[in-house]
């Protein structure tokens, strides 16, 4: 089971309840549903360790399934390549859907049976508009739309229309299938949306024989119903599309099949600083030239984060550590780039390599000699051995910015007699600097201290400079590929004009430089890190043995950040030691599944979060959210106020607030927060479920009101009274008597199923606890 951090999100939490509830008895089934029109991004990731990591997370505890599905329903923009590279990444990132492998386009005989059905029912209708009628008949926001001239035609009409358009008889764009609901709905996508529409496209699969195809918010929920899915989890931008996947599960399925038939929950997408997040966007990138394929180290697609050579298990602990919420936000580049820093630094071995070449002859060094020197792999804070051997010898290379012929007082590298520390080597002197004819220095002639080998003196003196080194005749020239981030500007959809002049010119840059020989012979999957430059490893495409070629995965601080060019050389020492401390810290709480999120709050902000965090025991994303929350901390506060239960109440107002938040502020909010905290006091209290109190709680968002007026109006309070819940039982197992016989013949499963009519019965209030109990001792008794 995972640690209590990870499973602390409201997606958990409804599982918890739907276990405790037996909704779908001990079943839990999550899908991961890609079209496979373009490469997977570090977008989709947070999805697939969401549903992937959730069979982890139940299996000790329930029958857990994740399923890989492909939702290829779109013949034009879909083929086997996408379809390849999808389950590449997906198994690159260490999980396995095992024999669970489905596609939507082997639903499609499924699909066009349940439309014939709802056209029977007389819930939809075969429409002539064309696109721009049907859009204008719609409606406004503010106008209700107007039917269709075609919304009455006969049921046998539309029946004949429907068969002729699966036959290939019209044209594209003739007809349409749409369901019938309510055109004057206040919810544009229920004024009567499209279920089916004809295009005559080869598909990849299915080759010519459709030429029809259902529409998303129709193939979605059948897809999840026909796998027996129980939590279909979807982004936010998926929120309104949830109403029509509710109409098409009441229409379609047979009515012993709701109770326990898929549900939709919505989380918060994952949109990342620097880069684009669209697939149509990225496709841009590729087919207009701007970068080089989906698998581009720059692009955030997971073909392009693999080969820039970033591990799989840094991003399943980024997409951890971002949170499932259902507010959404932006995340800064530098939290991912941190994320890898803090993965690489203990897998990855020190070596050293100079990316900008300037030669070093040292003088008192005899031409020929090699001094072989011990290096260890790893600094002292990592608690691993390894070494190698580096050659020393006359001639050597340094980085051309660690020298300065008219140095400033606070530079500490080389000059012209100015001491420094080679790594791993000797102290060294600039005596003499030689130039071009340009004027431009091309060498340096150096002497080393003979008595500081290994990079100590016996006289106690400490040069302010350590510099890396490469010996120049051991030296192993390679390409190095520096990275830099993608856009210029954080949010480059942001603002008029196209993306794309957001692209920044200096997002790869080119450098030849020269490794020390030991780094020539890692092997391909090694990351390794470049003292004071970076972490890196070989591209696996363009290097080769003849050719090395390494990329750089993330440079080894984040250089788009303050910069400290005018700090003391004492304020930077400060602040070096104290980002240290707070690196040991994060890497402590990564190590023990935790998250940072406390980063960027001000010096008031982190005062509140150490008080919710520390005092009151509120975990730690919570309290960080509130206290980051200039009007969500007040609010919290004066909760507080009526029922003393901060974790309870931090609880509730992050994963059920905040997410109502995104449409209206705090202080327009038709409730206060003594309101608010009354309704979480019900839920703790017992007096109705959690189930009942997201009832409420939309309740009291439309309109207001006081929770117990709402709770006793609708008769919400859980009922724990033996006699009358028995009495629900016995009625219910009276009405199915069929499927009471299949339970006693093993179908234990339909537990979920009897569980869901008692609820549905007493309209949620019913003690699960107690009724199920009530249900199996009924089940056995009888048998």
């Amino acid at each position: 089971m995972s640690s209590a951090s990870d499973r602390d999100n409201f997606i958990y939490d409804i599982i918890d309840e739907d276990l405790e509830d037996g909704t779908y008895g001990d079943r839990v089934t999550t899908r991961f549903p890609p079209e496979p029109n373009g490469y997977l991004h570090i977008g989709h990731a947070k999805s697939i360790v969401l549903n992937f990591g959730i069979k982890r997370d139940y299996a000790d505890r329930a029958d857990t399934q994740c399923h890989l599905r492909f939702d290829d329903t779109n013949p034009e923009t879909e083929s086997p390549e996408y379809v390849e590279s999808i389950k590449e990444a997906v198994r690159w990132l260490g999980y396995d859907w095992e024999e669970h492998e489905y596609y939507a386009s082997d639903y499609f005989e499924q699909f066009y049976e349940y439309a014939v059905k709802l056209i029977e029912q007389g819930d939809a209708y075969v429409d002539s508009l064309d696109e721009e009628e049907i859009r204008e008949y719609r409606g406004t926001v503010d106008e209700p739309g107007t039917p269709s001239p075609y919304r009455d035609r006969s049921v046998d009409e539309n029946l004949e229309l429907f068969r002729k358009m699966r036959a290939g008889e019209f044209e594209d764009g003739a007809h349409v299938l749409r369901a019938k609901i309510d055109m004057s709905s206040p919810h544009m996508i229920m004024r009567d949306p499209l279920l089916f529409r004809i295009k005559h496209a080869h598909h990849y699969r299915q080759g010519d024989d459709w030429c029809i195809y259902p529409m998303y918010d129709f193939a979605h929920p059948l897809e999840d119903a026909i796998e027996d899915i129980t939590h279909s989890l979807c982004t936010l931008e998926f929120d309104n599309n949830r109403r029509v996947y509710d109409w098409v599960m009441e229409h379609c399925l047979e009515d012993e099949e709701i109770p326990s038939r898929p549900r939709q929950y919505e989380f918060n997408r994952l949109n990342l600083d620097y880069t684009v997040m669209s697939k149509r966007r990225l496709r841009h990138l590729v087919e207009e030239g701007y970068v080089d394929g989906w698998d581009d180290p720059r692009l955030p697609t997971i073909a392009g984060l693999r080969r820039r050579g970033v591990p799989p298990s840094a991003i399943r602990s980024f997409c951890r550590s971002v949170g499932v919420t259902r507010s959404q936000s932006r995340v800064q580049m530098g939290h991912f780039e941190h994320a890898l820093r803090d993965d690489l630094n203990p897998k990855a071995p020190r070596m050293m390599a100079v990316l900008d070449p300037l030669k070093v002859v040292v003088t008192n060094v005899e031409p020929g000699e090699v001094d072989w020197l011990e290096a260890s792999h790893w600094p002292r804070d990592i608690d691993k051995e390894g070494t190698r051997e580096v050659p020393f010898t006359r001639e050597l290379y340094i980085e051309r910015a660690d020298f300065r012929e008219d140095p400033s007082d606070d530079f500490y590298r080389l000059a012209p007699g100015q001491e420094v520390r080679l790594r791993h080597a000797y102290f060294l002197t600039c005596e003499e600097v030689v130039k071009n004819d340009d004027g431009e220095v091309v060498e340096l002639r150096c002497t080393i201290d003979p008595d500081t080998r290994g990079g100590s003196a016996p006289d106690g003196r400490s040069p302010d400079g350590t510099l890396h080194w490469v010996s120049a005749p051991h030296g192993v020239p390679f390409e190095a590929r520096v990275y830099d981030r993608l856009f210029d500007v954080a949010n480059p959809r942001a603002g008029e004009g196209d993306f794309t002049e957001h692209l920044n010119p200096d997002s790869l840059t080119v450098q030849e430089g020269v490794l020390e020989p030991a780094a020539a012979d890692i092997p391909d999957e090694q990351r390794v890190q470049f003292e004071r430059q970076g972490y890196y490893w070989p591209d696996p495409k363009a290097s080769t043995d003849d050719r090395l070629v390494f990329n750089q995965i993330v440079s080894l601080r984040d250089t788009w950040g303050e910069s400290d060019a005018s700090l003391s050389r004492e304020e930077i020492e400060q602040q070096r030691r104290a980002k240290e401390r707070q690196k040991e810290e994060q890497r402590q709480r990564s190590l023990e599944g935790k998250t940072d999120p406390v980063e960027l709050l001000s010096d008031e902000q982190r005062a509140r979060f150490d008080r919710y965090h520390e005092t009151m025991g509120v975990n730690r994303e919570a309290a960080a959210t509130i206290a980051g929350d200039d009007a969500l901390a007040p609010f919290f506060e004066t909760a507080l106020q009526t029922f003393d239960a901060p974790a309870s109440l931090a609880n509730w107002i992050v994963n059920e607030l905040r997410g109502a938040l995104d449409e209206q502020s705090v202080a327009g909010l038709p409730f206060d927060a003594a309101a608010f905290a009354r309704l979480v006091r019900l839920v703790e209290t017992d007096e109705i479920t959690n189930r009942a109190a997201r009832s409420v709680f939309e309740e009291m968002l439309a309109e207001g009101g006081a929770p117990e007026a709402i709770v006793d109006a609708h008769d919400l309070r859980q009922v724990d009274d033996t006699e009358a819940l028995r009495a629900v039982v016995d009625e219910v197992l009276d009405d199915h008597p069929d499927e009471v016989a299949r339970y006693r013949d093993g179908k234990e499963g339909l537990l979920g199923f009897f569980m869901g009519q008692v609820m549905e019965a007493t309209d949620g209030s019913a003690n699960p606890g107690l009724a199920r109990e009530l249900l199996q001792k009924a089940l056995e008794e009888d048998a």
